[in-house]
């Protein structure tokens, strides 16, 4: 018996999927049932009940998990300090991040992460939302990017930085020769806005509601880039982070404005799961994203 099988196990009973613990440790379906198999012949005990409605350990399999997550995590403590004693950067990080901070806020920090560490491969998934808080969890990745973290306690947050909310506009619409847009000005205009579960979108909401705003929604997506695009063919307005429209602004397809009733943000952070052993590589990265720039 090896400590891969063991992890092997520990990767399902946490995902409760064949498919996701296959592709944690890059081996076939096939290959982590046999894993399983073998782990019973072993122990000559059921570890997982074989029904099609819902994944659930034994009560021998619940035993073997709280056992085996205390040896993987002594043996990975005992591989990052040697790493740490030999000074040696390297392995591979796994990130889920939503896709406004992998499109504009990650790239700089992983390219400058490359350049210092050559031998460490950065492998990042783009998510929604709710699907990276997840993918923490079930040790699918070891690292998530989110906005308006919400606070787990299965989970630790690290807080990175706020990007200012702006309103934007096609440059000939009337609010583009404005230096500033009143929230109220917002009433009877077409809107373009996030899909009900975005977390931003959530915020916006909040903001609106509070100002006793009501827009007219004639758009809702899942992602900036398209949010961006409809707006950039005059469908509505928007509000948007600040650091996605750089190369919009940069180009002049759009235009944003400072909202008058206050400095309205969005928050970002790092996730990962609590009592999760850190490589010397996640946590050069991690101290990496808190820098203001990369």
């Amino acid at each position: 018996m090896q400590i891969e099988s063991l992890k092997v196990f520990c990767d399902l009973a946490e995902t409760e999927s064949f498919t996701k613990a296959a592709q944690i440790n890059g081996v076939t379906q096939s290959a982590v049932s046999q894993q399983i198999s073998t782990l019973e012949r072993i122990f000559k005990s059921l570890l997982i009940e074989r029904s099609k409605k819902k994944f659930r350990l034994t009560r021998e399999g619940q035993v073997l998990y709280d056992y085996s997550k205390q040896i993987i995590q002594t043996y990975e403590s005992l591989q990052s300090k040697l790493q740490e004693l030999k000074d040696i950067i390297s392995g591979t990080i796994r990130i889920a991040t939503i896709y406004s901070i992998g499109l504009h806020d990650l790239p700089p920090y992983v390219k400058k992460f490359m350049k210092q560490y050559p031998t460490v491969n950065v492998h990042v998934e783009y998510r929604r939302a709710n699907q990276v808080y997840e993918d923490v969890l079930g040790n699918v990745v070891d690292l998530g990017l989110v906005a308006y973290p919400t606070k787990d306690p299965k989970l630790e947050l690290i807080p990175l930085r706020k990007d200012s909310l702006v309103l934007i506009c096609h440059p000939q619409h009337p609010f583009a020769k404005l230096k500033c847009v009143k929230l109220k000005s917002l009433v009877g205009q077409k809107f373009v806005g996030f899909e009900p579960d975005i977390p931003t979108r959530k915020a916006l909401d909040k903001i609106l509601r509070e100002y006793g705003i009501a827009v007219t929604n004639v758009m809702e997506f899942d992602n900036i880039e398209t949010v961006k695009r409809a707006v950039e063919i005059d469908a509505g307005i928007s509000i948007v982070p600040l650091g996605t429209i750089s190369q919009e602004i940069t180009k002049q397809t759009l235009t944003a404005l400072p909202i008058e009733e206050g400095d309205f943000y969005r928050p970002l952070a790092a996730i990962y799961k609590k009592n999760k052993v850190l490589s010397p590589a996640m946590k050069q990265f991690l101290a990496l994203l808190k820098e203001p720039t990369a």
